[in-house]
């Protein structure tokens, strides 16, 4: 197997690396408060897309049973546990969100480094 053929044949589990090491990156490397939620997001984007592709089943069925049991099933739990993650997920960026309007309204910056300045200073 060629490297191309890797590629082409695995072009999921390469966007979920670029998605999860962007998302890092950006967490990590920003000290805008705003770019490090939009960075998680992005993290948890590359999370979903991992979690779904390993759940698919090349040539599976839905796992909904009429009489005869042959073929191979595709589980429903990883597409599930997606969803309710997409709901958590949505959830903390709202609350996020809301906490970096108020530390906005604060401190009047939404610099990490400079609000770490202003509260050793008061």
């Amino acid at each position: 197997m060629s490297v191309i053929d890797l590629f082409a044949t695995h072009y999921t589990y390469i966007a979920f690396v670029a998605l999860v090491g962007i998302g890092l990156y950006a967490v990590i490397e920003s000290s805008n408060l705003v770019k490090k939620v939009i960075g998680m997001n992005i993290f948890q984007v590359g999370i979903f897309l991992f979690f779904v592709t390993t759940g698919y089943v090349d040539g599976a069925k839905a796992p909904i049973v009429h009489g005869e049991l042959h073929g191979p099933y595709a589980s429903p739990l990883p597409h599930v546990l997606i969803l309710t993650a997409i709901v958590v997920g949505v959830s903390l960026t709202a609350v996020a969100l809301a906490l970096i309007v108020r530390i906005y309204e604060e401190y009047g910056t939404l610099d990490e480094e400079v609000i770490k300045e202003v509260r050793l200073n008061d």
